[in-house]
C-alpha cells in the first residue's frame, strides 16, 4: 500500500508539472500553432487536413488507384520505371498540411512532430514492418548532421522501431559524400547527384546479405534518394528491401518542399 502511495504521489507531482507548464505555455497544434488539449498533436482541423493514403494503392509505388484493381496490383508508371526496392509505403499525400509537420521536424527542431509522423508511418507500414529483419533510416552526409544536430530519419526510424520492437540499424548505410542540394532538380538530375553516394560498410555486410531491409525516410519525392540507397544495399546482398516515408510526392515535379 506504502509503495502504491508514493507511485500516486508521484504522479500526481508529474501531472501538477504538466498542467502548470501548460497553464504558461498553452500546447499548440504542430501545423497552425492554435491552442490543443494536449502537447505534440493538432487540431481537430489540421487533422482532417491530411490526406492519408489508404488502400487500393500500388504495391509498388504506394500512389493511391480510382478504384480497387485487386491485391498487390501495381500501377501503369511502375510498370513502365520499375523502382529498384520491392514495396513502399506513405502515411499521407505531401500537401500543405503534411509540409507543416515536415517543417516543424526537419527546421524548427520539434521532436514532438516525429511521434505523429512515426505514429502513422507505422499504421501505413504495418505489413512492411513484419517482414522486415532490419530498419535503416536514409543517412546525412556527417557535415550536414553536424550542422543539423540531428538527421529527422533516424529519428523516424529510432520511433518506429522503439514501437514495433524491430531493430534500428542506422550503421548498416553510410552517406560516402556530400551532395548538392536536391531541391529544383528533376528526376534524372536527382538520380545522377545520388549515384553511388551510399554503401554498406564492410563490417555490415554480414548483417544485410539475406536480410529484408525496411528503408525508412520522411518524404518521397521522385524517389531518387531511396533508389541510390536500395542499390547499395542489393549490391550488399539484401534478400528485400521496403520503403516507408510519412509523406508522399505524387507529382514531383508540380510540388516543391
Amino acid at each position: 500500500m506504502a509503495a502504491l502511495t508514493l507511485s500516486h504521489i508521484k504522479h500526481g507531482f508529474a501531472r501538477a508539472g504538466r498542467c502548470g507548464l501548460d497553464w504558461l505555455i498553452p500546447p499548440q497544434c504542430l501545423i497552425c500553432h492554435g491552442e490543443v488539449g494536449e502537447a505534440s498533436g493538432l487540431c481537430v482541423s489540421c487533422w482532417t487536413k491530411l490526406a492519408f493514403i489508404e488502400a487500393p494503392f500500388c504495391d509498388r509505388l504506394a500512389t493511391p488507384f480510382p478504384y480497387d484493381p485487386g491485391e498487390g496490383m501495381v500501377s501503369a508508371a511502375a510498370l513502365a520505371d520499375p523502382p529498384p526496392w520491392d514495396r513502399a509505403r506513405a502515411a499521407v499525400i505531401f500537401d500543405d498540411a503534411a509540409r507543416g509537420l515536415v517543417h516543424a521536424l526537419k527546421y524548427r527542431d520539434r521532436h514532438e512532430a516525429g511521434l505523429v509522423m512515426a505514429r502513422l508511418m507505422r499504421r501505413a507500414g504495418a505489413d512492411l514492418l513484419g517482414d522486415a529483419d532490419a530498419v535503416v533510416p536514409v543517412p546525412l552526409y556527417r557535415w550536414r548532421q553536424w550542422r543539423r544536430r540531428y538527421n529527422q530519419s533516424a529519428l523516424l526510424a529510432q520511433l518506429i522501431c522503439r514501437a514495433a520492437g524491430k531493430p534500428f540499424s542506422p550503421q548498416l548505410l553510410r552517406r560516402l559524400r556530400r551532395t548538392r542540394s536536391q531541391t529544383g532538380l528533376d528526376h534524372e538530375e536527382r538520380r545522377r547527384n545520388m549515384r553511388n553516394a551510399f554503401i554498406v560498410p564492410e563490417d555490415g555486410l554480414s548483417l544485410v546479405a539475406g536480410r529484408s531491409v525496411l528503408l525508412v525516410d520522411d518524404v518521397r519525392t521522385t524517389g531518387a534518394t531511396l533508389e541510390a540507397c536500395t542499390k547499395a544495399l542489393k549490391a550488399a546482398g539484401a534478400k528485400r528491401v521496403d520503403v516507408l516515408t510519412f509523406a508522399l510526392v505524387p507529382k514531383p515535379k508540380q510540388l516543391h518542399i
